[in-house]
């Protein structure tokens, strides 16, 4: 079993750092003002430490989740096994007792005992901990929900329902497993060391999932990062313009005025220019895992069409086909998107593998006209070809008639050209970017797209 942390100086640096190491961005500011946080709290209130350390150290509500979940580690309710563990057989029936009457208090009671009686895994010289999805697998409390309704209308008059419904007992049962994955991680730390399960057992925030990994609930959790995150990125792009609008110095203008200061030119003019919003257009591979990354991506830069004067948008397996119709006056879900292209546009042949050699070609053949000297081209996909001819000619094609074309690819670095990827091949044609996550496609379209 690894040392505790003690001082509460190492607790505070320890969170965070720990944050630090999910991306949010903590300095030594933010440090200090969560330790004169804690000093004006006092320790008697740890609910009160949690908020007061929430507002000293976050910045947006996203963060918040993993705050929660850090804060558990280095501020844990207890330590060891849980005090008054009850007989395991009637474990069931006092959980639909808490549920029930959302006693929070014996919920988190019931949590620590179900962790230490059916979560433990492991045993002698090999890997040992405590896992939340094996108690939750073996105590099932989502099934519990007949049981307290039942328990509920006993306890109480004949409108029950009209006050709590079937959603208010769903909402209990995932509080409850959510006091379970803390509990399990809080007994984790114990044994391997907080700072490893506040790296690796943590769920990272929305715009720090991994494209290529996410789940449903992730792409949920995406889905409502879109807005947010496109507010954001309007404010950048539209103070970018508001300084390339400036233009260069004008040299004779400033000469001129720098008389009235003794030749000192003081006051520089500038050349004013109007430069007419960017066309964009998306060219996106919507098979397998980067199709949720594709279609995340095409939400956002829909949710940002007023920064552009004209958004196109084709996707492609093996063949292209337009989608913009479908994103514009579509759902705003990424898996339900994701679908309608897959079912509505034209998108594969006679097979269901990429093949992006032939869906460039039908690009620049059927679509090229979308392309002017006003256009940049985003090009998302993994460069995964299956062996199919990449077709760097019609990539060129595109490319000499763009104003400028970036490759996203969600795929990390050290994947590009191995197996079937022919990253570099077209790396060496475009500039490619990797983009793993939305916090950096969110940068990279604050950074590359012209205004």
């Amino acid at each position: 079993m690894t040392e505790p942390i003690n001082g509460l100086p190492e607790r505070l640096t320890g969170l965070a750092q720990a944050l630090r190491s999910h991306g949010i961005r903590i300095g030594p500011g933010e440090t200090v003002d969560a330790a004169a946080a804690l000093d004006v709290l006092g320790l008697a209130d740890r609910e009160r430490i949690r908020e007061g350390l929430a507002a000293a150290l976050l910045r947006t509500d996203r963060q918040r989740a993993v705050f929660d979940a850090t804060f558990d580690l280095y501020f844990p309710l207890g330590v060891g096994r849980p005090e008054g563990t009850g007989d395991e057989q009637d474990l069931e029936q006092r959980l639909v007792e808490a549920l029930a009457a959302n006693d929070r208090s014996a919920l988190t009671q019931l949590a620590g005992e179900a962790v230490d009686a059916l979560g433990r895994f492991g045993s002698g010289d090999g890997p040992q901990g405590w896992s939340a999805h094996q108690t939750l697998d073996r105590l099932q409390p989502q099934t519990l929900l007949a049981r307290v309704l039942a328990a509920m209308r006993a306890g109480e008059a004949a409108d029950f329902t009209d006050r709590l419904d079937r959603d208010e007992i769903r909402r209990r049962i995932e509080d409850f497993r959510n006091r379970v994955r803390t509990d399990a991680r809080r007994r984790s730390a114990e044994l391997r060391g907080t700072e490893q399960i506040a790296k690796h057992a943590i769920a990272p925030s929305a715009d720090q999932i991994d494209f290529l990994n996410a789940g449903r609930e992730q792409l949920a959790d995406l889905r409502r990062a879109v807005q947010p995150l496109a507010r954001k990125l309007a404010t950048r792009l539209a103070a970018r313009r508001r300084q390339a609008a400036r233009g260069r110095i004008d040299l004779r203008r400033t000469l001129r005025r720098s008389l009235s200061t003794g030749g000192v030119p003081l006051h520089p003019a500038y050349q004013r220019r109007r430069p007419g919003r960017p066309e964009i257009v998306l060219l996106c591979d919507v098979s397998g895992s980067v199709a949720g990354f594709a279609n995340f991506t095409m939400l956002l830069v829909q949710a940002l069409h007023d920064q552009f004067s004209k958004v196109r948008v084709f996707a492609f397996v093996n063949r292209t086909d337009e989608v913009t119709g479908l994103i514009t006056g579509g759902s705003a879900d990424p898996v339900e998107l994701g679908r309608r292209i897959l079912t509505e546009a034209a998108v594969t042949g006679w097979h269901d593998s990429s093949d992006y050699g032939a869906a460039l070609g039908e690009f620049a053949e059927r679509h090229l006209d979308a392309v002017g000297p006003r256009t940049s081209v985003l090009v998302l996909g993994d460069a995964r070809t299956n062996g199919w001819d990449p077709n760097l000619a019609a990539l060129g094609q595109v490319i000499d008639r763009a104003r400028r074309v970036f490759w996203l690819n969600p795929e990390p670095t050290a994947r590009w050209s191995t197996g079937d990827s022919a990253a570099h091949a077209y790396a060496g044609v475009v500039e490619m970017h990797q983009c793993r996550n939305a916090r950096r496609l969110s940068e990279l379209v604050a950074r590359l797209l012209p205004v």
